[in-house]
This record gives structure tokens, C-alpha cells and sequence, in this order.
């Protein structure tokens, strides 16, 4: 039988989730990058998008989303699981796979994309991955088509040059409080990495902690988030840890971590829901949403901070929303109280209408 096969860039955002995913379970695979064939034709007949990563099962089934992917591979492989099952713990795990997912977009993008020394690593990367064997005008060609698109999305994410100086502040100050983390701890929530972790690693992997600029200016005088993230990319031969740790605590480091994510990322999803709320409420509504919507509002603490609403991003929070409303009742109850307390109250407002994912994109849930 075939093994797994990842194909993906090095430089892709996603990828770099689910790459550290599979070595740090063990996993059999082969990395291999896309090429035009598979990224353009294949994989968009195999999954109907033309996305990557794109994961291949030994039995020849295709996957796309790393979400799904993580929670596919979890249940064919449980040792060295990286879901926590305590409520507290398991909650955010999902929560901060939201925020790593979809957060972190925009810093990822204007790192990248705003500083030209990175472009030459990614020609080569790209170039080299598209048309193996071409010559190098048609390999530049192919990249440059690549690039415009991905910058055609820089404005829709939040990459706006009047916004530059305040998401560069935004991005100083919480790259701060995971190097204070990371200094008192191996991972997001302790000694074992977590789903969130995963999440998080996606933006540090390819993008932060690759990327020429950012590689320099923002990971490098962080050597504790420099040293996660080569923890996460290169996991450690050591014995296999449960993603529990005793009881269901949360490192105190993380908490002002998780206070940011309510303060802001929160008002996100509060302004995306708004938006999907009165699609869905429209004479004309159609349960396929567009990828985009109009603008929301996001409150930094220096500034508003813009970027369009992604009913995408509501689907992930619904996922961590979902975690609460699993538990018994007198967890539920427990859960609800301290998310409530770190100023997490309005997630319980996102819960209609549901969601599923329709491929890079989402769909209002049919219910018939």
C-alpha cells in the first residue's frame, strides 16, 4: 500500500501545520511539493478547490482542509494524541486553532509580501515546485502569475498600507507575549503540543520564522519563539507524552494570550456573524456564502483595525463553540463561567446561524 502523501510547499501557510502535524505523530509520509499539474488540475478534481496542502491517503482518498485532515489522522492514529480531553484545555485548543488558522492571516501576508528581499526565496521555492525542469523565464513567469494572485489578497485580509504600522504593533506586542511563554514553557499549554500549537505553527513555519525579513527582524531576537518553532518543525526524539497534563489547567503565560484573543479576535467573528445573520435573514438568501463580505471592525489598543469578514473564520469559531455545548451539563455550566470571566461572553452569540465548510468557503447548514 502507498504511504501518505503531502504535497505542499514549504512556504505555503497551511502546509506548515499539517507538515508539523505528521512528524511530530510519527506518521508515515512522503513530502512532496506541488507541482502545476496537481496543484492547478488534480487537486482541485480531487477536493474541488485549488488549495494546498493537499494530503493522499494509502487508500487514494484526497483532503485539503488541515482542520479536517488533524481530525481524520487523529482517529487513525490515537498515540501521541494532540486534542486534550479536559474542558478547559480541549476548549482551547480549539479556540487558538481558530486564531492561528485565521488571525494570523494578515501578519503572514504583509511580513511577506511588503518586503522585497523575501521575493527571490520565494521565486526559487515556487518556481523550482510549478515547473520542475523548465527553463527559468518560464519558471519566473509561472511565479509571478502565483504572486499577483496572492497579492491580489492583501487588501481583503487586513494588508492595507495605512494599516501597516499598527498591525506591526499589534504583531510586536503578541510576538512579546509568546516569547515570555515560550521561556517558561515548551508549548502552548505545557510540556506536550496541542492542537493549538499546530494551528499557531502554521504563520511561524513558512512565513515568520522562513521568510527572509521577518526571519531577521522579528523571530531571531526571540529565541525562545525561535526555539518553538524549531520544536514544532523538527519534533524531539523523545517518549510520547499524552496531550493531557494533570488536572485541567492553563499555564498562567497564557492567559494574557487568551485575554487578547477575547478582546479582539472575538469582536471578529461577533462582526462576521452580524453580516451572515442578515444574509441568512435576506428574501434572496442562498446557503452558499461568497468568501468575502463587507469590512469589519476590529479594536486594537491603538487603533481600529479593518479587514472583510470571512464567514470561513465563523465556521472555525462555531468549531471551538461546539466543544462547550459537547460537555455534560455541569461542565458546560463550568466552562461557560470562565470563559465568561476572561471577557468571552459574546461567543455564546455566535452559535446561529450554522455553518459547514464548502470548501474554501461557507455554506448557511441545511437543516431539511
Amino acid at each position: 500500500m502507498n504511504p501518505y502523501q503531502l504535497h505542499a510547499w514549504h512556504l505555503s501557510y497551511f502546509a506548515g501545520k499539517v507538515r508539523c502535524y505528521l512528524r511530530y505523530k510519527r506518521i508515515p509520509f512522503e513530502d512532496r511539493e506541488v507541482n502545476a499539474y496537481v496543484l492547478l488540475w488534480l487537486g482541485r478534481r480531487k477536493t474541488g478547490v485549488v488549495a494546498m496542502p493537499l494530503l493522499r491517503t494509502p487508500e487514494g482518498q484526497w483532503m485539503q482542509d488541515s482542520s479536517e485532515t488533524i481530525e481524520f489522522l487523529e482517529r487513525r492514529f490515537p498515540e501521541r494524541p494532540v486534542m486534550p480531553t479536559s474542558p478547559r484545555r480541549r476548549f482551547v485548543a480549539y479556540w487558538l486553532e481558530a486564531w492561528g488558522d485565521e488571525w494570523w492571516i494578515p501578519i503572514a501576508m504583509q511580513t511577506r509580501w511588503c518586503h522585497e528581499e523575501n521575493y527571490p526565496l520565494f521565486e526559487h521555492d515556487a518556481g523550482n515546485a510549478l515547473l520542475p525542469g523548465f527553463p527559468a523565464p518560464l519558471r519566473r513567469y509561472a511565479v509571478a502569475r502565483v504572486a499577483r494572485r496572492l497579492r491580489s489578497y492583501l487588501r481583503p485580509v487586513g494588508v492595507r498600507v495605512e494599516q501597516y504600522e499598527l498591525l506591526m504593533r499589534w504583531t510586536d506586542r503578541m510576538l512579546d507575549l509568546l516569547e515570555t511563554h515560550f521561556s517558561q514553557h515548551r508549548y502552548l499549554m505545557g510540556d506536550r503540543p496541542t492542537l493549538a500549537d499546530f494551528s499557531l505553527v502554521a504563520t511561524m513555519y513558512g512565513h515568520l520564522g522562513r521568510d527572509p525579513w521577518p526571519a531577521r527582524e522579528l523571530i531571531a531576537p526571540r529565541r525562545n519563539l525561535r526555539a518553538w518553532i524549531d520544536r514544532m518543525a523538527n519534533p524531539p526524539d523523545e517518549p510520547a507524552l499524552d496531550a493531557e497534563s494533570p488536572g485541567d489547567d492553563i499555564p498562567a503565560t497564557l492567559m494574557p494570550i487568551l485575554e487578547v484573543t477575547f478582546r479582539e479576535f472575538l469582536p471578529q467573528l461577533t462582526g462576521i456573524a452580524a453580516q451572515v445573520r442578515a444574509r441568512a435573514a435576506g428574501s434572496s438568501a442562498e446557503r452558499h456564502l461568497p468568501r468575502t463580505l463587507d469590512d469589519v471592525d476590529i479594536p486594537f489598543p491603538d487603533g481600529t483595525f479593518r479587514r472583510a469578514a470571512m464567514p470561513y473564520t465563523l465556521w472555525m469559531g462555531q468549531r471551538a463553540l461546539d466543544v462547550v455545548a459537547s460537555r455534560v451539563v455541569d461542565e458546560q455550566a463550568a466552562l461557560s463561567r470562565w470563559i465568561i470571566s476572561l471577557g468571552g461572553a459574546a461567543l455564546f452569540d455566535l452559535g446561529n446561524p450554522r455553518l459547514d465548510r464548502d470548501g474554501l468557503k461557507a455554506k448557511l447548514r441545511d437543516y431539511d
